[in-house]
């Protein structure tokens, strides 16, 4: 005699035997999208869906179009920002200066005490 939580006549990963009365699947279509690189790359959606008209990369990274003989160049043309260049954007120099001076003063304090 078995105990437990068991389910007799199924196991683990099975799936049903009468798939196609349970659901109907939703009608789908493949859009296809290029990058710089020439990596191809197929997205399922739903027929209904309007497609993006770009789709990154999922290799380089690279924006991706639909257009085969003419992919789309690089998205962001500015180069790479550091951390303190987007802290150097929020805050101004004596604003900097005095976010510096309170914290030597405050490691200081700490090396004293």
């Amino acid at each position: 005699m078995s105990f437990g939580n068991v389910i007799r006549g199924s196991r683990v990963g099975s799936t049903p035997d009468r798939r196609a009365e349970r659901h109907q699947p939703a009608p789908c279509r493949t859009v296809t999208y290029w990058c710089r690189n020439d990596h191809r790359t197929g997205i399922r959606l739903a027929a209904e869906v309007e497609a993006p008209p770009l789709w990154d990369c999922p290799r380089c990274g690279l924006p991706a179009g639909q257009d085969a003989q003419n992919p789309p160049g690089r998205a962001r043309l500015e180069p790479y920002k550091t951390h303190l260049a987007y802290v150097k954007e929020r805050r101004t120099a004596e604003e900097g200066a005095a976010l510096l001076a309170e914290a030597l003063a405050a490691l200081r304090r700490r090396r004293r005490g």
